[in-house]
């Protein structure tokens, strides 16, 4: 933003990439992360992806950032990403999301336990020649596993 305004750079050229770039976010996750297809991740993501937060043991690129999400919808068959935000400057966009689901199988050695979970999380993609690139993601980790019941809950006194 500059004092002309958003998006003033460079005008409609700008605003396009923009918009352009928010819908390359806005379909991986609605068609890789909620329905698993990972044909539309092959065409969305780049090969040498980086994601820096990615799970332990997962190889590096596209393949292992795939395999993520393989791992989570084989933990939450039902697994639902619903976007509530989606802001977008420069190369980078930022979508703030809900994650619901049921805990139907392992994951990362945890048992399924039946239960339903949401977590609150912000996806920060950094777009690359009409593709996703790389990947900062910060999410509830500690808020799922207490849904799930692996980590207690704080004691509530009065």
């Amino acid at each position: 933003m500059n004092s002309r305004g958003a998006d003033s750079v460079g005008a409609e050229g700008a605003t396009v990439s923009l918009e352009a770039n928010k819908a390359i976010a806005r379909r991986f996750l609605e068609e890789v992360v909620n329905k698993g297809n990972q044909a539309v991740a092959d065409e969305l993501v780049a090969v040498d992806f980086v994601d820096h937060n990615p799970l332990p043991g997962l190889p590096p690129g596209r393949e292992g950032f795939k395999l993520s999400f393989v791992a989570f919808r084989g933990a939450f068959p039902d697994m639902n990403y619903a976007i509530e935000d989606v802001v977008a400057e420069g190369d980078r966009v930022v979508v703030r999301r809900r994650a619901t689901g049921t805990h139907r199988g392992e994951l990362m050695g945890i048992p399924p336990t039946g239960k339903h979970i949401v977590v609150a999380g912000v996806d920060i993609f950094r777009v690359k020649e009409g593709k996703l690139a790389e990947l900062w993601l910060s999410w509830d980790q500690l808020g799922m596993m207490q849904q799930l019941g692996v980590v207690p809950l704080p004691n509530a006194r009065a």
